[in-house]
């Protein structure tokens, strides 16, 4: 690899640098990002992750496989375009088809898709994925299998213009109840997961797991009322949901003390409602590594509506999320999010919304979803590039920072981040897509710099590391990185 780098420290109140030739995309593809070794708490509130050197991570990326399609060019794609991380959804069903029977060929799948992470220097979170429980209730082969399935006879009537109000069903609701409290199922369930975590834990790019994705449960009364629905998340939260999670930790920690483990509330915290869940504890020696991992979605837009910025959304799911996890002292990764089409001027808008507000709240996301078509939630455009309105996910961030972030921003190719000085280098992804014709940084608030930046090359990124010499513990910094 023939990469050009320039360095230089300017003594001067701002320091510019316009670097020299371009990496190859094998050079941008080939970036390791760093393992949050562990976390600490900002001055407002906020809980990061560090990596071993005391830097704050941020952890940006897409879900992959859900649909169990996804290539190695697509790792190396999401990779070459300056993301970390992956949210890899898996399904009990597909690869526990019978009980104590494990298909060889999807245990197979998923450690190539782990090992794809692991070629391209990615992080991966291993999401166990249901949707409408699982298989049984037209998931296709994703969720639950259907020997373990009750729902005691119950009857179940899909609606082919909705499918989350598939949950409402009683059989449905049945089913999760079962999950829940059967102790045979609970067992079973804790068998599929510790086997799971044996056979992934020798990763490197293994982050964690996601312990269950969109949880679910009984509803007593009529689920068009909102009012119920708020009860019965609250008594989920409060009672099931959490014996599952406590039950899953430990089952975990038994053959894996590295991972993180992240928790998830139900889906109403998007309509602005707390979880009630309660704190938990990591059986694992040592600091805990344990994180919180709601969804942002808006109701309105995943029906298929144009957001309306009026509608409070925004402000209505940040105050929701922020307690629990500022409680906990809980890294907070954004597991799923984003709208079904960003390309209407709404849409569009949510999306900049989005990116901005989890710069605020957020230790990493990953957006809802990695592919290459006109709509339904791909992230790419038929001609490969970012898809129209999509484009401030896949704006410029600090991927490892050398202090404590304070603020950062995007717009039309400007971004600026402060922050208060650590020690060590701080890394910035340059997308391709952002700058075409390579970038400059500056950098404020001290005495001298040293800049090298790796420029991207076609819509593959580059880097900026800025090393700031002269800067003291708690110095307030800012770093601007435009076009060149």
């Amino acid at each position: 690899m023939r990469v050009h780098r320039t360095a230089v420290a300017l003594l001067l109140a701002t320091a510019t640098l316009l670097s020299g030739a371009a990496a190859t995309p094998a050079g941008a593809a080939s970036r390791q990002s760093a393992f949050p070794a562990g976390s600490t708490t900002t001055a407002d509130g906020r809980t990061v992750f560090t990596d071993s050197h005391g830097r704050t991570l941020q952890l940006r990326g897409f879900n992959i496989d859900k649909y169990d399609e996804t290539t190695e060019a697509d790792v190396s794609s999401i990779a070459a375009h300056g993301f970390t991380l992956v949210r890899v959804a898996i399904s009990w069903a597909r690869l526990e088809p019978a009980r104590d029977h494990y298909d060889q060929g999807e245990l197979a799948k998923l450690q190539r898709v782990m090992s794809w992470a692991d070629r391209y220097g990615l992080l991966a979170v291993v999401d166990f994925h249901q949707d409408v429980y699982g298989p049984k209730y037209g998931g296709g082969d994703r969720g639950i299998p259907e020997w373990a399935t009750r729902d005691d006879g119950l009857p179940f009537v899909p609606d082919p213009n909705d499918w989350f109000a598939g949950y409402f069903q009683p059989a449905v609701q049945a089913a999760f109840r079962h999950l829940y409290d059967d102790p045979d199922l609970r067992r079973w369930q804790a068998d599929f997961y510790t086997r799971i975590a044996r056979e992934l834990r020798g990763h490197r790019s293994l982050l964690g797991y996601d312990l269950f994705n969109e949880p679910s449960g009984p509803i007593d009364g009529d689920p068009s009322d909102p009012a119920v629905l708020v009860a019965a998340s609250a008594e989920l939260e409060q009672g099931r949901l959490p014996a599952m999670y406590r039950r899953l930790i430990t089952a975990m920690r038994q053959v894996d003390g590295h991972s993180w483990l992240f928790v998830e509330p139900t889906v109403l915290v998007g309509q602005g409602a707390p979880t009630q869940l309660p704190a938990f504890a990591d059986p694992r020696p040592g600091t805990a590594r344990l994180g919180y991992a709601p969804h942002f979605y808006d109701t309105a837009v995943e029906a298929g509506q144009d957001w309306n910025p009026a509608d409070g959304f925004i402000e209505n799911y940040t105050a929701a999320i922020t307690a629990y996890p500022q409680a906990g002292h809980l890294p907070v990764l954004v597991g799923e999010w984003g709208p079904p089409n960003s390309r209407t001027p709404g849409n569009t808008e949510l999306v900049r919304r989005q990116v901005a507000a989890m710069s605020g709240f957020a230790a990493g996301w990953t957006m809802w979803y990695w592919c290459q078509g006109s709509g339904g939630y791909c992230g790419l455009g038929p001609d490969g590039r970012p898809a129209p309105g999509d484009q401030p996910a896949f704006a410029p961030y600090a991927a490892a920072l050398a202090g404590s972030p304070v603020a950062e921003s995007y717009q039309d190719g400007t971004y600026s981040l402060t922050f208060t000085a650590g020690h060590g280098w701080t890394d910035l992804v340059v997308p391709g897509t952002a700058y075409p014709n390579g970038a400059k940084v500056s950098v404020s608030g001290t005495r001298s710099a040293v800049i090298e930046i790796d420029q991207p090359h076609g819509d593959h990124a580059g880097t900026a590391r800025v090393l700031l010499p002269t800067a003291h513990p708690g110095q307030r910094i800012t770093l601007t990185l435009y076009p060149r």
